[in-house]
Protein backbone atom coordinates (compact mmCIF):
# COMPACT_ATOMS: atom_id res chain seq x y z
CA UNK A 1 0.00 0.00 0.00
CA UNK A 2 3.04 2.37 0.76
CA UNK A 3 4.81 2.00 -2.40
CA UNK A 4 1.24 2.63 -4.41
CA UNK A 5 1.00 5.65 -2.70
CA UNK A 6 4.57 6.56 -3.20
CA UNK A 7 4.47 5.85 -7.29
CA UNK A 8 1.08 7.78 -7.55
CA UNK A 9 2.94 10.77 -5.54
CA UNK A 10 5.83 10.26 -8.25
CA UNK A 11 3.17 10.01 -11.57
CA UNK A 12 1.61 13.23 -10.06
CA UNK A 13 4.57 15.40 -10.16
CA UNK A 14 5.68 14.34 -13.61
CA UNK A 15 5.29 17.30 -15.92
CA UNK A 16 5.97 17.27 -19.54
CA UNK A 17 5.83 20.59 -21.73
CA UNK A 18 6.39 20.84 -25.50
CA UNK A 19 8.48 24.28 -25.39
CA UNK A 20 8.51 24.42 -29.19
CA UNK A 21 4.71 25.06 -28.84
CA UNK A 22 4.71 27.88 -26.64
CA UNK A 23 4.54 31.58 -27.76
CA UNK A 24 4.65 34.26 -25.83
CA UNK A 25 1.07 35.88 -24.33
CA UNK A 26 1.96 39.97 -25.47
CA UNK A 27 4.40 39.28 -28.36
CA UNK A 28 4.95 43.14 -28.68
CA UNK A 29 6.64 43.13 -24.91
CA UNK A 30 10.12 43.13 -24.99
CA UNK A 31 9.76 40.47 -22.31
CA UNK A 32 7.07 37.48 -21.53
CA UNK A 33 7.38 35.49 -19.11
CA UNK A 34 5.98 31.81 -18.59
CA UNK A 35 5.75 29.90 -15.19
CA UNK A 36 6.64 26.50 -15.69
CA UNK A 37 7.02 24.60 -12.46
CA UNK A 38 7.97 25.88 -9.10
CA UNK A 39 8.27 23.86 -5.50
CA UNK A 40 9.84 24.91 -2.85
CA UNK A 41 13.49 24.09 -4.08
CA UNK A 42 12.94 25.84 -7.78
CA UNK A 43 10.68 27.69 -10.15
CA UNK A 44 11.33 27.35 -14.12
CA UNK A 45 10.53 29.70 -16.32
CA UNK A 46 10.22 29.96 -20.01
CA UNK A 47 11.15 33.70 -21.27
CA UNK A 48 11.19 35.31 -24.50
CA UNK A 49 13.12 38.49 -24.80
CA UNK A 50 12.91 41.14 -28.30
CA UNK A 51 15.51 43.48 -27.34
CA UNK A 52 17.11 43.38 -23.75
CA UNK A 53 17.25 42.92 -20.53
CA UNK A 54 18.76 45.66 -18.57
CA UNK A 55 22.15 44.54 -15.22
CA UNK A 56 20.33 43.41 -12.43
CA UNK A 57 21.50 40.48 -10.20
CA UNK A 58 19.71 38.02 -7.76
CA UNK A 59 20.73 37.78 -3.85
CA UNK A 60 19.65 34.47 -2.98
CA UNK A 61 19.47 32.85 -6.65
CA UNK A 62 21.63 30.69 -8.68
CA UNK A 63 19.96 31.20 -12.33
CA UNK A 64 20.64 28.37 -14.54
CA UNK A 65 20.24 29.41 -19.08
CA UNK A 66 19.57 26.99 -21.58
CA UNK A 67 19.30 28.99 -24.90
CA UNK A 68 16.48 27.93 -27.28
CA UNK A 69 15.95 30.18 -30.17
CA UNK A 70 17.73 33.53 -31.23
CA UNK A 71 20.95 34.83 -30.13
CA UNK A 72 22.54 37.88 -27.87
CA UNK A 73 25.18 39.32 -25.97
CA UNK A 74 25.47 38.90 -22.16
CA UNK A 75 27.69 40.44 -19.56
CA UNK A 76 27.71 38.08 -16.88
CA UNK A 77 30.11 39.43 -13.72
CA UNK A 78 31.90 41.87 -16.21
CA UNK A 79 32.66 39.56 -19.18
CA UNK A 80 30.62 39.68 -22.51
CA UNK A 81 29.90 36.49 -24.15
CA UNK A 82 27.67 35.37 -27.17
CA UNK A 83 24.89 33.10 -26.92
CA UNK A 84 22.93 30.73 -29.14
CA UNK A 85 20.44 27.63 -29.63
CA UNK A 86 22.26 25.06 -27.32
CA UNK A 87 24.03 27.11 -25.02
CA UNK A 88 24.13 26.28 -21.04
CA UNK A 89 25.38 28.14 -18.41
CA UNK A 90 24.93 29.17 -15.05
CA UNK A 91 24.86 32.59 -13.40
CA UNK A 92 25.87 32.39 -9.59
CA UNK A 93 23.85 34.18 -6.90
CA UNK A 94 24.76 38.08 -6.47
CA UNK A 95 26.56 38.08 -10.27
CA UNK A 96 25.25 40.67 -12.17
CA UNK A 97 23.83 40.31 -15.94
CA UNK A 98 22.41 41.53 -18.75
CA UNK A 99 21.30 40.37 -22.06
CA UNK A 100 20.93 42.45 -25.54
CA UNK A 101 19.33 40.55 -28.29
CA UNK A 102 21.67 40.65 -31.98
CA UNK A 103 18.87 38.39 -34.06
CA UNK A 104 15.97 39.43 -35.91
CA UNK A 105 14.14 36.68 -33.47
CA UNK A 106 13.77 36.78 -30.05
CA UNK A 107 15.88 35.00 -27.52
CA UNK A 108 14.10 31.95 -25.91
CA UNK A 109 15.42 30.28 -23.00
CA UNK A 110 14.77 28.04 -20.08
CA UNK A 111 15.48 29.74 -17.15
CA UNK A 112 15.94 27.33 -13.96
CA UNK A 113 15.84 29.48 -10.62
CA UNK A 114 17.35 27.97 -6.84
CA UNK A 115 15.27 28.28 -4.38
CA UNK A 116 12.01 29.03 -5.30
CA UNK A 117 11.83 32.62 -6.92
CA UNK A 118 9.21 34.92 -5.72
CA UNK A 119 9.69 37.42 -8.14
CA UNK A 120 11.38 40.08 -5.30
CA UNK A 121 15.07 38.95 -5.33
CA UNK A 122 15.92 40.73 -8.38
CA UNK A 123 17.96 43.64 -8.08
CA UNK A 124 18.49 45.97 -10.93
CA UNK A 125 22.34 47.60 -11.17
CA UNK A 126 21.70 50.45 -14.09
Amino acid sequence: MIGMLFMSVISMSQEIHNLIEYQPEEPSKNINVKKMYSDSLVTSFLIWVKESVRAHKHIEHTETLYVLEGEGKMIIGGSEVSIQPGDFFTIPKNTEHSLSVTSNEAVKVISVQTPVFNGKDRIFTE
